[in-house]
Parts: C-alpha cells; structure tokens; sequence
C-alpha cells in the first residue's frame, strides 16, 4: 500500500521508515498567479479571510500535487498584531510594512489579546478549516517568525543590524528576548489550531551576520524554544548558511528548510545525520525563469544527495509558472 502525503512529509521529518518516494514539501509559499487564476482567490483576500487563506493553500495540494498544505503567504502576520502599519499587497506584490514602531528600541508592548489580533486569528482559522479537509492525508503545515525576523519588523532591518555591527548586545538581546514569546505563543496556537509541523523563519543570514552572531545571541534563545515547544519544528533561513549548519542543529530544531546557495551534498554531509533537510530548489533562475526540465535536473540532484523533502528554496516569485511547480511534484514522483 502506497504512504499517504502526510506520512511521505513525517516520516521524511523524522528520518523514521522511508516512503516509496521523497515528498514534495511546502514550507513557504508556493502561490503563483496561475494558482490565483484557477482558484479565483488572489491576494490581498488571501491573506486576511481564512477560508481564501485555506482554499488556496488546498490547491496546492490538489492542483499542484505537493504533499503538504501552508497557508500563511506572507511575512507579516506578527508584525501586524504588534503594531506595524501593513500594506497587504496586490495580485502581483507581497505585503509590506509601512511603520518601524520600535526603531528606538523601547519596550514592546504585547497585546493580552495577540492570538486574537485580525492578522494573527486568520491564520488559526486556516490552519483548523485545512486540518478538517485534509488532517492525516496531507501534512499541514503552520509558519511563524523568529525574534531576529520579528525584530527587523520592529526596528528596521538596517537599523537594527546597525545595532548588532556596534556590539549593542544587551539591547539586542532586550529585544530578542521581548519578542520570543510572540512566536512562542504562536507557534503552539497553530499546534493546538491543526498544524502538524510549524515553520520557524528566523533570518539570521550569511550576508547580513557573522555565525559568532547567530551563536552569541540567537542560539540561546532558539535552544530555549525548541525545549518548550511541544512540536516538530523546521527552520528556515535565507541565504548562505554554509558555516552555521552545525549550530541549527545544536539548536535542537527537526529540520532545516534551506535556500540554493547551499549545496545539497554538503549539507547532507555536514548535518544530515542530526536533523531533516528541506529544500532547496532554486526560486530566480530555475523555477522562475527555467524550465521543466531545469526544475527536474534540479530535483534529481536533490533528490540523490540525499535530501529528505524537497521544496522551493523560498516563498516563490509570484509570477512562477505553474508547470515549473508541477516539475518539482513530477520528479519526485519519477522511478517510483
């Protein structure tokens, strides 16, 4: 008998029995405008009514083929609870922040009411109206933003790596630990809302901080949190990690969604035997601009490092097209 997409994404997760195939797994978004075409649901509805967020996201799933469901497209959910002024986008532009409300670094104030904040229910009414059509068929799979995210959000992303370059560790680290009950707090309402593994994207990237900075000030925080966390978690970071792979997994995190700019085979070498790699088709050159057939050569390679489920490297350019997305599920699917 076949596994399931759910258990094809678990198992991969947890590194358990292996399925007949790698899944084809969704950490980030994968809407294009195609998708939005075929559903007639498009953004900015999507990101602010649960059943367009949910409906969405399914066709993913059923349109696409891709094992897992994510219904949280943009970046900002938290950002919005906490006071930033949000420009939700168009068909053709994901939201962004109008506002830094904490660009003097004072102290944040968390709403009592946060999970119940527009921005942050919607997700939590996705999440239980995916896990009522699709719960123990496909993974189900929630987002959150780490504090190093949450606090660009908050303090501007120059501003606050500023901050970081001049050694203001004790303001930083205010901050950090401010803003990690947010995604605490998050996380685990889309735990208990259906999710069965929730994305933790914390960007602490190779072309914006040293890994002394990630291990200095972040890693503290994100051993902490997976220790409280009840639930599989998967880390995203952008961008070139190469030299802090070690230190997401010493953070106690099940699995690393990675970006391109680390390769496959090194990954896998380096810390393939401590947590699940996901990953790490590449967004501007094959899936946006290639073809099929790029996507597939791409995949192979994946696949043959041993990657345990692949996925686009990141959210996808909205103009992706929708046969390059197809191309991951198809070469997944090949010689099984």
């Amino acid at each position: 008998m076949k596994s399931t997409p759910y258990n094809l994404v678990m198992s991969a997760l947890y590194k358990g029995k292996k399925g007949e195939r790698p899944p084809a797994a969704n950490p980030t978004s994968i809407v294009c405008q195609e998708l939005m075409d075929l559903t007639g649901i498009s953004f900015p509805h999507a990101h602010t009514n649960a059943n367009a967020m949910a409906e969405l996201a399914l066709a993913g799933h059923e349109i696409i083929g891709f094992d897992s469901v994510m219904p949280e497209y943009s970046v900002h959910q938290e950002a919005a609870a906490l006071g930033c002024e949000l420009d939700w986008g168009s068909r053709d532009r994901m939201p962004d922040s109008r506002n830094f409300p904490y660009e003097d670094f004072s102290d944040i104030k968390v709403p009592d009411d946060l999970l119940e904040k527009p921005s942050m229910r919607v997700v939590l009414d996705a999440l239980s109206i995916l896990r009522r059509h699709v719960g123990g068929k496909a993974a189900v799979i929630g987002k959150v933003m780490g504090p190093w995210t949450l606090a660009y959000h908050m303090a501007g992303t120059q501003n606050f790596l500023l901050q970081v370059g001049l050694g203001e560790n004790e303001m930083i680290t205010r901050m950090l630990r401010q803003l990690m009950p947010v995604t605490m707090a998050f996380a685990r309402a889309q735990f208990a809302a259906g999710a069965d593994i929730v994305v933790l994207a914390d960007h602490a990237t190779g072309n914006l901080v040293g890994a002394y900075h990630y291990q200095e000030l972040l890693l503290p925080i994100h051993k902490e949190m997976t220790a409280q966390i009840e639930g599989p978690l998967i880390l995203h970071v952008c961008g070139n990690c190469m030299d802090r792979l070690e230190l997401f997994a010493d953070a106690g995190f099940d699995g690393y969604h990675f970006e391109w700019q680390v390769d496959s085979r090194t990954a896998v070498e380096k810390v393939g035997h401590r947590l699940a790699l996901v990953g790490n088709i590449n967004n501007s050159q094959v899936l946006f601009q290639g073809t099929p057939e790029d996507v597939r050569k791409q995949v192979r390679y994946a696949v043959e490092a041993g990657v345990d489920m692949i996925a686009p490297e990141c959210a996808v350019p909205l103009s992706t097209p929708l046969e390059n997305l197809k191309a991951i599920v198809d070469a997944v699917r090949e010689g099984y």
